[in-house]
């Protein structure tokens, strides 16, 4: 009798959303995935989180809006987006059937807003869960991000989980001073998991013209670069929530991957690197499979916070 070859499981939880793999596609360089279907399908990503939609169409911020750095990029793209109304009539219909899980970011200038977009997409065929991105500035408080105040994300947290039974993640901000006071805070709220991080504040300076580089002066910094700070934060979220953990930021292989997930995460989501290579996923997923074999793992469930005290 021939023997059975042994095959590593790569399927997980995460947050109450099942997936093929850990592996997913993070909000924004993914648009909302018709351009990568068309170029690498979508058999090798576990979940696609689309571009941010909000309640109405937002016009985005002035140009310039990118700008690459050493290891990574800047962006000010402004987070714009045609809107929920467009999002579901437009492009939902090309999202749904077989595939991977599909998750949307949602973004707001108030906590109505949020709640609002979430309102709109409960009890939607085709949509597994919603990621809030809290990076949005609260124009009720100055402009001031949700993210940064943990007070602030236990209200909007609040204020979704009561317009949707979805499973939903919080999306955190690096730009705070305790990154674990304001993930406890959206979890003591009603979040089912935390995806962290969103990019780092930067800026650059056009020396020939003496101005900044990017229209809307200060971007977000997003990259091979960042790795190191959001495996950081991972670690530390990791530390004080029992909700699952979803890393972003800088992943580009499977070591990466596997960084993410000794630190404590449940899965992890590739965004700057797809711009350069829109095979990364497929990449990591092998050099997973390769790493498990090597290792006789059963499921990454086995090595998940393996790094940890």
């Amino acid at each position: 009798m021939a023997e059975k070859i042994f095959e590593p499981d790569l399927r997980v939880d995460l947050a109450g959303i099942a997936l093929e793999n850990p592996i997913l596609a993070a909000s924004g360089p993914f648009g909302y995935g018709h351009e990568y279907r068309e170029l690498t399908g979508f058999k090798d990503l576990g979940g696609i989180i689309v571009k941010g939609v909000s309640l109405e169409p937002w016009a985005g911020n002035p140009p310039p809006r990118v700008a690459e750095t050493p290891s990574g990029m800047l962006n000010a793209i402004g987070l714009q987006n045609p809107g929920l109304k467009s999002f579901l009539e437009e492009d939902l219909p090309r999202l749904r059937g077989p595939g991977p899980r599909l998750l949307v970011n949602v973004v707001g200038c108030t906590v109505e807003e949020y709640a609002g977009v979430a309102s709109g997409l409960e009890g939607v065929e085709g949509i597994d869960g919603l990621e809030l991105n809290i990076s949005c500035p609260n124009v009720k408080a100055g402009g001031m991000a949700f993210g940064t105040d943990p007070a602030a994300t236990g209200r909007v947290v609040a204020a979704v989980r009561r317009k949707t039974s979805l499973p939903f993640l919080v999306k955190l901000s690096p730009n705070v001073a305790d990154i674990g006071a304001v993930a406890r805070s959206a979890e003591e709220a009603g979040a089912d998991g935390i995806s962290l991080i969103n990019t780092i504040s930067g800026m650059l300076i056009d020396t020939a013209h003496k101005k900044p580089l990017l229209g809307n002066i200060f971007g977000g910094l997003s990259g091979p670069a960042v790795m190191p700070v959001a495996l950081r934060m991972a670690w530390q979220v990791a530390e004080v929530v029992k909700i699952p953990v979803l890393g972003i930021g800088g992943i580009t292989t499977a070591d990466d991957a596997l960084q993410f997930i000794m630190a404590g995460a449940r899965a992890v989501a590739v965004g700057t690197g797809l711009f350069y290579d829109p095979h990364l996923p497929s990449q990591i997923k092998t050099g997973l499979l390769e790493y498990m074999k090597k290792e006789g793992l059963k499921n990454l469930h086995e090595i998940e916070g393996a790094a940890r005290p």
